[in-house]
């Protein structure tokens, strides 16, 4: 069996103007990741989101793989969905930064703060009772996630496949794979840390989860690489 390895990209730039571009330590989180799966993996096919740390991952794994690795394909199936939406749907005043920035100032931590509203406001978009206000559902979300993995499956033909991808879109395969709730889906996504690695096995038309959020790679070579957002 052939196996699609699902990477969550590198840690983002948290609280920047530009949050999808990697941090310095998602950076390093990735050519840990590109070290240690020389070796171990022979890619025959790379594919990720067309965000930027989608792309930028790859770009780090490449820069710690002993070798070379095919060039990365973009497929928007496999892209997160739209964060900022779905928070401003919760909080519509933190749609100004200043007032999200102020707000969240008021706590001891505020990355756990932020971190604990935006679990709130997947779940309202989760919920369908409000659909009508979000661009993309939490159904319709699920359906192109899935359509994307099939499709990377017939054009890979038996290879195995790097896809550089997020939280959202792992959590939903993975739900696909062992039938889980929406809920079970969701409180899967909030511990998923950067760089780990879901195996999902295939031939025809069999699918299996091999294993899921391994991230030991950067707790052998420094447990403090090891991050959820």
């Amino acid at each position: 069996m052939a196996s699609l390895y699902l990477i969550r990209h590198g840690q983002a730039s948290f609280g920047k103007a530009n949050y999808d571009e990697l941090s310095e330590r998602g950076w390093e989180q990735g050519r840990v990741l590109g070290r240690w799966l020389s070796g171990k993996v022979t890619p025959g096919v790379v594919v990720g989101g067309n965000l930027q740390r989608h792309r930028e991952t790859v770009e780090a794994m490449a820069s710690g793989f002993a070798g070379q690795l095919p060039g990365m394909q973009s497929m928007m199936g496999f892209n997160e969905f739209d964060h900022t939406e779905v928070i401003e749907r919760f909080r519509p005043e933190w749609a100004d930064r200043a007032v999200m920035t102020r707000d969240l100032s008021a706590f001891p931590k505020p990355a756990r703060a932020f971190q604990e509203a935006f679990v709130m406001a997947v779940e309202r978009w989760a919920g369908g009772r409000n659909d009508r206000e979000y661009t993309i559902t939490w159904s319709q979300f699920k359906t192109r996630v899935l359509a994307a993995m099939e499709e990377l499956i017939e054009f890979a033909d038996g290879a195995d496949v790097l896809i550089s991808t997020s939280g959202g879109p792992i959590s939903v395969m993975v739900q696909d794979l062992l039938n889980l709730d929406d809920r079970k889906t969701l409180q899967l996504n909030e511990v998923i840390a950067n760089t780990s690695v879901t195996r999902v096995l295939y031939s025809g038309g069999r699918r299996s989860l091999s294993g899921f959020n391994n991230y030991s790679h950067l707790e052998a070579e420094d447990p403090a690489l090891v991050t959820f957002r």
